[in-house]
């Protein structure tokens, strides 16, 4: 009869996560049957949800895993995965870290390592190689802009001091924040780490540009150097020198 639901177990297997969603919203939906709608159809002998749980199931069940496989490595991984359905994944895991990426523009505001993890988090989390980006703040400490330095290989990557106070300059900046990630996951400073970052530190002071923080991310950790103490340290040494002057 024309507009009389159908019972759910009549529905074709590729169907039910499609009209769950209609009849209970997205909110109802397990993570495996929000993949199973991106991924829309499955293939010969397997539907679309068995595909979804089984992919699901080789990341973990996480999708942090998820977001790092690229289109080509989702097409040679994952039977039944073609460049639509790769490109669907892909394309909805960008759009994730790019709306958490604009929750933190929305606020405008940098005020603590947190919020600062939160911001570089979408940009810097899932890559396989090292990248090393800035945030330039307002004296108020609101954002003015953003920018990747360098790219790098799989263990390092080289950032230009002059680069980064011109643009600094450029942007009328009276503080920042640097960050990279570590693609091992340990958040841990190298010794190289720890050289750029009072390298940066010394660098602004001279321009009076502050340093308020170097965050390294590691997957769902970081560090943060101001959390550690570490620019603190160094500034109340600097402190004291001059008193015992």
């Amino acid at each position: 009869m024309c507009g009389q639901s159908v019972p759910m177990k009549s529905w074709a297997e590729d169907d039910k996560p499609r009209e769950k969603l209609l009849q209970k919203g997205v909110a109802a939906l397990s993570t495996n049957e929000l993949l199973a709608i991106l991924l829309r159809s499955g293939k010969v002998g397997e539907s679309v949800l068995s595909i979804s749980r089984r992919i699901l199931a080789d990341c973990g069940n996480e999708l942090n895993n998820l977001a790092r496989l690229s289109i080509h490595e989702l097409i040679k991984k994952y039977d039944g995965i073609g460049v639509a359905k790769a490109a669907a994944i892909v394309v909805a895991m960008e759009m994730g870290r790019r709306r958490m990426q604009e929750e933190v523009l929305q606020s405008a505001i940098i005020s603590s390592s947190r919020q600062a993890y939160n911001f570089f988090s979408p940009l810097l989390k899932d890559l396989e190689h090292e990248e090393f980006w800035v945030v330039f703040l307002s004296r108020a400490n609101r954002i003015l802009g953003n920018e990747c330095l360098s790219s790098g290989g799989m263990t390092s990557t080289i950032t230009d001091l002059r680069m980064l106070f011109r643009r600094a300059l450029e942007m009328k900046a009276c503080a920042l924040i640097v960050a990279h990630n570590h693609p091992s996951t340990l958040a841990s400073p190298s010794p190289h780490d720890q050289v750029i970052t009072e390298k940066i530190r010394s660098a602004g002071e001279f321009l009076d540009i502050t340093l308020h923080d170097h965050l390294i991310i590691a997957g769902d950790n970081y560090y943060s150097f101001a959390d550690e103490g570490t620019l603190r340290v160094r500034e109340s040494v600097k402190i004291k020198e001059r008193l015992s002057d």
